[in-house]
């Protein structure tokens, strides 16, 4: 396969270029826009009453004022456009919820602006941050990998990397240290304002300790496309937790940095990218290998997204791979996996746990537009989303007063539990603070279903729990089925524009039942700070940090084959099994290492086995008999 650029990028345009094809919004236009904004943020944003409490702004009363101003204007004395965008961009930032966001309309849907590289931080062994070139577009030779980064356009790199977070909110300190240091050199511009300056003057040190600057010109091109439309009514887009921004830029960092990938998914078929690599149909969504480390050799599963159409594939996927990985240890690595399907990625849970899955319950924000909405699609009459859980609390809250609705699980219960526990060694999940949505919701259910360690290579995920709907499902939702809701209040949004609201919010299961993962996110049981050798050397020193943590663990097998009345078990570590066929008690025997036969007095359409240590559940197994 070819390493040059992507011809997305080979054809980018310089910013001032893009940007004179810009504004053609009529103050009519922006109107609409603010008065849409203000229905998703007063009558759908589940997380208002957190966000207002939480950080002190009132979004409302900022697209109140917005729209006050612009009565006052005509379309002759109307702010340059980029001053509208800036206002409700900044309204919607200030919530500090990646899931609610203010879609930029055309020419900015659909493209990126970039500069040909992008940065990592690392720590030095005394603790000194360091920011490293981590990769380069093809082609391109101003900077090369490992050159470290002191200054930006003047500004002291740790300082500019505040600064652009602090524009860029994320939901705790990780977050927006994450999201400053990504949009230094990678806009989407469906979310994200272009930058301010047509290109950057940076600051570097070579290999030779030698400092020099460089000039950068900031280049726009059109992204890849997202894998599911999210404003058509489906189960896909209904069951959304992703966070736009991050998957905007997993998809650009594929065409900028992985041209290889994109070919790959382009034509299909399994797939090593790597001489070491589990061949995958998935290579944008999963990296299989095993990985040596001093303390042994164990299996490396890294998720780079949930975006799918077919969580049941994508299931599927990670069992096959997980099984041609090593057995005595797992590394699920989620970092920068910005989240997508919510069923995908609680349906990995039971694959690493003996125990039930118990998906996280959502709730409705208790307002009369969701009740408009929950009553038309009660009885699922479309056949793709089924509100009738939620309904009966929603009808009755304004006599009860409760201000969300009960909590019910998105994800369908037996799904979460349909496949059972396919992988028996120890396993352990590496997260970051680029971890978000149906990621938290999957680092959550991790960690109340105590499936093993979490390593963070940040001190929080990034702290976002919802399910995300857009203004144009939300607009489907009162037009399907027919006849249309005539007094719907949604509105078609001009040029392209859009919005996404968090629309259910997510609690927490287990020990922290009840907790929002809102803004809380989920804290890492271990921390590992980066080094220079993780960024130059494929991250050698994160996982032989993994490879530790996992080699203290026991490592348990269970074998499990059935022909007729006859299961033959392979156990290790275990000290007891119990026989279950199609749910009712068959047999249980006490077992050592090694092989054991058990013979069943009746038959079925499935067989499970349970093994236990010391009188505690440790590992299960589904058979089809």
């Amino acid at each position: 396969m070819t390493t040059t650029a992507h011809p997305n990028v080979a054809n980018s345009v310089g910013l001032a270029e893009f940007l004179a094809t810009a504004g053609t919004l009529t103050l009519a236009q922006r109107k609409l826009i603010v008065d849409q904004a203000l229905i998703l943020l007063e009558q759908n944003y589940a997380h208002l009453p957190l966000k207002v409490a939480m950080h002190a702004v009132n979004p409302v009363q900022r697209l109140r004022v917005l729209r006050a101003r612009l009565e006052r204007q005509t379309d002759a004395t109307a702010e340059a456009e980029w001053q509208f965008h800036r206002e409700l961009s900044s309204t919607f930032h200030s919530v500090r919820d990646l899931h609610t966001n203010y879609l930029l309309p055309a020419p900015f849907a659909g493209k990126i602006a970039f500069l040909p590289f992008q940065l990592e931080r690392c720590f030095a062994a005394d603790g000194t941050e360091q920011y490293l070139v981590a990769r380069t577009v093809a082609n391109f030779n101003g900077l090369a990998v490992g050159a470290e980064v002191t200054h930006w356009n003047g500004t002291p790199i740790a300082r500019a990397v505040a600064l652009n977070g602090a524009v860029f909110a994320g939901s705790n300190a990780a977050a927006n240290h994450a999201r400053g240091l990504e949009s230094l050199t990678l806009r989407p511009l469906v979310i994200q304002l272009p930058p301010d300056e047509d290109w950057v003057v940076v600051t570097y040190r070579d290999e030779t300790g030698a400092a020099a600057d460089i000039r950068v010109d900031w280049q726009v091109t059109e992204n890849l496309p997202p894998m599911t439309d999210v404003d058509s009514l489906s189960p896909a887009a209904a069951a959304q937790g992703v966070d736009l921004d991050s998957d905007e830029k997993a998809r650009a960092k594929k065409l900028l940095h992985a041209p290889k990938v994109v070919q790959a998914e382009a034509a299909g078929g399994a797939v090593a990218m790597a001489a070491q690599d589990v061949a995958t149909t998935m290579p944008g969504v999963f990296r299989a290998r095993p990985i040596t480390t001093p303390s042994g050799t164990f299996g490396h599963l890294r998720i780079f997204t949930f975006s799918v159409d077919d969580p049941d594939a994508f299931l599927a996927e990670f069992v096959r791979l997980a099984n041609l990985l090593p057995q005595n240890g797992l590394i699920v690595d989620v970092r920068d996996n910005g989240g997508g399907h919510i069923f995908a990625s609680e349906f990995l849970l039971q694959t690493m746990t003996p125990r039930p899955v118990q998906p996280e319950p959502v709730q409705f924000l208790s307002t009369p537009l969701n009740l408009r909405i929950s009553r038309r699609h009660a009885e699922n009459p479309t056949g793709q989303i089924d509100l009738g859980p939620w309904f009966p609390s929603l009808d009755s809250s304004t006599e009860t007063g409760q201000a969300f609705s009960c909590s019910h699980t998105i994800t369908p219960v037996e799904g979460a539990n349909a496949v059972g526990q396919t992988y028996h060694g120890p396993v352990l999940l590496i997260t970051d603070a680029r971890c978000y949505s149906a990621t938290d919701i999957f680092a959550a259910g991790w960690a109340d279903h105590d499936l093993g360690p979490i390593l963070g290579v940040d001190d929080n995920t990034g702290a976002g729990g919802a399910n995300v709907w857009t203004h144009g499902l939300l607009m489907t939702l009162l037009k399907i089925p027919a006849p249309g809701d005539g007094e719907s209040p949604y509105k078609s949004l001009p040029n392209r524009a859009n919005m996404r609201v968090s629309i259910r919010r997510t609690l927490r299961v287990g020990k922290l039942a009840g907790t929002p993962v809102e803004d809380l996110g989920v804290r890492p049981t271990h921390q590992h700070k980066v080094t220079r050798a993780d960024l130059l050397q494929g991250n050698v020193d994160l996982l032989a940090r993994a490879g530790s943590l996992l080699a203290a663990l026991p490592v348990r097998r269970l074998g499990v084959a059935v022909e007729g009345t006859t299961v033959s078990l392979d156990t290790v570590n275990l000290d007891r099994v119990d026989i279950y066929v199609d749910g009712r008690p068959a047999t249980s025997l006490d077992v050592t290492d090694g092989a054991h036969t058990a013979t069943l007095t009746a038959t079925g359409r499935e067989v499970r086995v349970e093994g236990f240590a010391d009188g505690q559940l440790v590992a299960a197994r589904k058979v089809a008999s």
